[in-house]
C-alpha cells in the first residue's frame, strides 16, 4: 500500500492542478465581467475564491505527499508557482476586503485569479515528471 501512495498523490495533485487553472480562468472571467459593469463581487464569487483557496491547500499537500515519496517534478521552479499561489491568494484576499471600494475589490480578485491561472499553466508546464 505504501508503494502506491507516489503515484496516487501524483495523479490527485496534476488532476487538481487543471481543475484549479480552469477554476480560476472561470472566476477571472466571473471577476471580471462584474468588474466591466462596474458592480461588486457578490458572496457566490468570494465564496467561490475561498474554494479555490481550499483547493489549493489539498493540491499543494497531494504534491508535498507526492515529493516525500520521492516523485519529483521536472523543474524545480515547479515548487515556486506553488508558495506563490497559496501565499498571493489569500494576501490579496485580506488586502482587497480591507477597502470600502467595491469596484477596486472586484479588481483585485479577478486580476488575482488572471495571475494565478498563469501560475497553475506555468506550473502544469514544469510539473511533468
Amino acid at each position: 500500500m505504501g508503494a502506491a501512495v507516489g503515484p496516487l498523490m501524483t495523479f490527485l495533485h496534476q488532476r487538481l492542478g487543471i481543475a484549479l487553472l480552469l477554476f480560476s480562468i472561470g472566476l477571472g472571467t466571473w471577476g471580471t465581467y462584474q468588474l466591466a459593469r462596474r458592480r461588486a463581487v457578490s458572496g457566490g464569487f468570494r465564496s467561490g475564491y475561498l474554494l479555490m483557496i481550499g483547493l489549493l491547500a489539498v493540491q499543494g499537500l497531494a504534491g508535498t505527499a507526492a515529493f516525500v515519496a520521492g516523485y519529483r517534478p521536472h523543474e524545480i521552479l515547479h515548487l515556486v508557482y506553488g508558495v506563490f499561489a497559496i501565499l498571493f491568494l489569500p494576501g490579496i484576499y485580506f488586502y482587497a476586503e480591507r477597502g470600502r471600494d467595491r469596484t477596486r475589490e472586484a479588481a483585485f480578485l479577478a486580476g488575482a485569479c488572471w495571475i494565478v491561472a498563469i501560475a497553475f499553466g506555468r506550473g502544469l508546464i514544469t510539473g511533468r515528471v
